[in-house]
């Protein structure tokens, strides 16, 4: 039971941070196009920040969990199984995970580069920038549910 309580709290802030993820590119579209609004810019941006700290923080408890499920047998080997006991999917996901954290660390940086007054990719570029991730999530979860290898 405790595996699976841990594993539920994973997805929670899985799913959390994974809403930041989606949702950090479509303020940064909102700022390119708020162009001379300075009010409307400054509110977004505040928004951007928020959700970008408040991102931050649900990966950083998403990955606390993450690593009691995958490494936490070895501390509690009779509570907690080992998930991927000689299987590389497992590799597979971590690394389509790092390249989540990735992304959302450039998205930041486009963010923090907006505030101080850069230019910003256009709208059209951000938008599609803004579907990288659901590509990448969806290997994620194809790896996790099959574990092909």
């Amino acid at each position: 039971m405790t595996y699976l309580w841990i594993k539920s709290f994973h997805l929670l802030f899985v799913i959390a941070w994974m809403a930041t993820v989606f949702y950090l590119p479509r303020i940064l579209v909102n700022v390119a196009e708020a162009g001379n609004e300075p009010a409307v810019r400054a509110r977004l941006l505040l928004m951007g920040r928020r959700l970008y700290k408040f991102g931050h923080n649900m990966f950083g408890i998403a990955f606390l969990f993450g690593l009691v499920l995958w490494q936490g047998w070895r501390v509690f080997p009779a509570t907690l199984p080992n998930v991927a006991a000689g299987m590389h999917w497992i590799d597979a996901k971590l690394g389509l995970v790092a390249l989540l954290l990735a992304y959302f660390v450039i998205v930041g940086r486009m963010l923090k580069h907006g505030e101080k007054g850069g230019a910003l990719p256009s709208p059209v570029a951000l938008r599609w920038l803004n579907e990288l991730p659901v590509l990448l999530l969806l290997g994620v979860i194809f790896l996790v549910l099959a574990k092909p290898f």
